[in-house]
């Protein structure tokens, strides 16, 4: 598979939707996740990332504006000892919840399917990292419909073992704006992580779409010791 530049994969598309990006620093020492948020409507601009624990917690901006929050307001991360679970709904508290009654990340999601927000059936994608020992693995999922039909459920799960460094993957909602949303295809793109966690920030942010781009999340792990620098970024301060 060929790597690709995140960069100009994310400038090239004005409405990947939301985005996780899971993988390995370049010096090795790092796993590294990213979880952007965009909109296209006013509920879904209006909304920051903040932190809740040891992840974080989607909330309105200005609470007035908030007219629906059934598929806006949630926890895109959370910790479960050694394992960072990342998606782009409430289906991390599925994923956390059946993981602590020991079932894993595919039989957590096994419950869950893509959104109910016709007409664009919008996929659930999920992430789990796994840090331990100084040991790295992780895996991605997208539920998405069958080709736009909300009466199949078609379910792919991705893992990936000792990972290289300087590389990652990244899976998105949307393979760009339309109406309906077309949804994501195929197996998660192969991307480098090249940078530090700060300059890794300032180049999703900068990267994304000025008018539709929400809130970034960015986390390095250190694998040796499960310690982490975090970094959050909202349009709206």
């Amino acid at each position: 598979m060929e790597r690709l530049s995140l960069q100009a994969e994310l400038k090239g598309n004005p409405y990947p939707g939301r985005g996780i990006v899971i993988g390995k620093s370049g010096d090795g020492k790092h796993a590294v996740t990213a979880y952007f948020i965009m909109g296209r409507s006013e509920n879904s601009r209006n909304r920051i990332f903040v932190q809740e624990g040891e992840g974080i917690r989607t909330q309105a901006f200005d609470e007035s504006k908030l007219s629906d929050p059934s598929l806006i307001i949630y926890a895109p991360v959370r910790v479960l000892g050694n394992k960072t679970i990342v998606t782009n709904g409430d289906q991390t508290d599925t994923v956390y919840e059946l993981m602590d009654k020991q079932q894993t990340f595919e039989q957590a999601l096994r419950t869950r399917e893509f959104e109910p927000d016709a007409p664009n059936y919008t996929p659930r994608i999920s992430g789990i990292m796994h840090v331990e020992n100084g040991a790295y693995n992780y895996a991605m999922s997208i539920l998405k419909s069958n080709n736009g039909s909300p009466e199949a459920c078609n379910r792919y799960t991705f893992a990936y073992e000792n990972p290289m460094c300087g590389e990652g993957h990244f899976i998105h909602t949307y393979m760009g704006d339309g109406d309906p949303l077309p949804s994501f295809e195929g197996e998660p793109k192969l991307v480098g992580i090249d940078s530090g966690i700060d300059e890794f920030t300032e180049m999703i942010w900068g990267s994304l779409n000025e008018e539709n781009k929400v809130s970034l999340f960015v986390r390095f792990i250190e694998i040796e010791s499960g310690s982490y620098e975090t970094r959050i970024v909202n349009k709206h301060k």
